[in-house]
């Protein structure tokens, strides 16, 4: 079953090179969408380019990128955060198939003049892509030679096919560069978005140029093998993901304080509690061979005199009781 359009790689991604080469008398480089993680791990690893490949290729030219201007229509690919914490970005939304409108052509200039007038004392990059790095990339990036530079349009093209590696294909672009009008320049060096800096934290350990290569092969299905641990070590978390001043102490015990200890409750509000009723008197307990006494130590009156003189409880039977007797007073 194919993967899911969102989890997939784009189409004919594979079929062009991953970078170009720096446009001569610019800043502009070209290269195709990287990928994210998730999408490389279902590529060979010879096919694999993702945000940290992208840096180690231009270091090994001596290159430095500074900003990337991402021209897709979608955020499926990678996220900030999974470029350096040295290279800027900057997301235009720029439709395809279509030559981009008059304020995606303006915001794509602002974006580049700004990062020129922050970066002049240095020789970084702006490396531009689209889904394949060709159409819509060559055309802004032709644009902008064009309308600000004054490159002349066939030499612009050529400057973008010959650093590419590969020639724009779509014709309505083409036709426009070539015979459509210059755009304005109007507000060109006012920013309209900041880029977005210091997003990434470190390279991803299962990178493809960031692997042992004692470590190549299928493990387990996957192309990418991950970093093995002892047992006794998978449970802890890498130096980035710790605290930076080691385990937090335990909290400091409240302070012993002399004397009765304090309701736990000594607000405004607080109001100590009604007293508990008295218990009750304890009565005294009966006792064989002792005379009753009242409770109160006073005697009841007297029965006036009478029937009721001769009481003496209720009228009770005789309990007879037998007695074991001796077989001799059977006779």
């Amino acid at each position: 079953m194919p993967p899911k359009k969102k989890n997939a790689i784009p189409d004919r991604w594979t079929d062009y090179r991953a970078m170009g080469r720096r446009i001569p008398g610019t800043r502009f480089i070209a290269f195709k969408v990287p990928l994210k993680q998730a999408l490389m791990r279902q590529l060979p690893r010879s096919e694999a380019f993702g945000p940290w490949d992208l840096v180690q290729l231009l270091r090994q030219e001596q290159q430095e990128l500074g900003l990337i201007i991402d021209l897709t229509f979608t955020t499926r690919y990678y996220r900030p955060e999974d470029l350096p914490e040295n290279v800027s970005y900057v997301k235009i939304y720029t439709a395809g198939h279509e030559v981009p409108s008059d304020g995606t052509i303006l915001s794509f200039k602002m974006a580049v003049k700004q990062f020129l007038r922050e970066n002049q004392a240095n020789d970084k990059l702006i490396g531009v892509h689209c889904t394949h790095g060709l159409n819509r990339t060559g055309y802004l990036v032709c644009r902008y030679l064009i309308d600000v530079e004054g490159v002349d349009p066939a030499e612009a093209i050529e400057l973008f096919n010959r650093s590419r590696g590969h020639c724009i294909e779509r014709e309505n672009y083409l036709e426009d560069l070539k015979s459509g009008p210059k755009r304005s320049n109007r507000g060109i060096d006012e920013p309209e978005q900041e880029p977005v800096r210091d997003q990434g934290v470190r390279r991803p350990d299962d990178a493809p140029f960031n692997r042992h290569p004692s470590c190549d092969g299928p493990f387990r299905g996957a192309p990418y093998p991950t970093t093995l641990r002892p047992v006794h070590q998978r449970a802890l978390r890498s130096p980035m993901q710790r605290h930076p001043s080691g385990p937090r102490p335990p909290p400091p015990l409240p302070p012993y304080r002399m004397g009765a200890p304090r309701p736990y409750h000594q607000g405004q509000d607080w109001r100590r509690p009604p007293p508990l009723p008295p218990c009750p008197p304890v009565l005294p307990r009966y006792s064989y061979g002792e005379p009753w006494q009242p409770p109160n130590g006073h005697f009841p009156p007297p029965f006036p005199p009478g029937p009721q003189a001769d009481f003496r409880g209720p009228d009770r039977k005789p309990k007879y009781r037998f007695h074991k007797q001796e077989r001799r007073d059977w006779r």
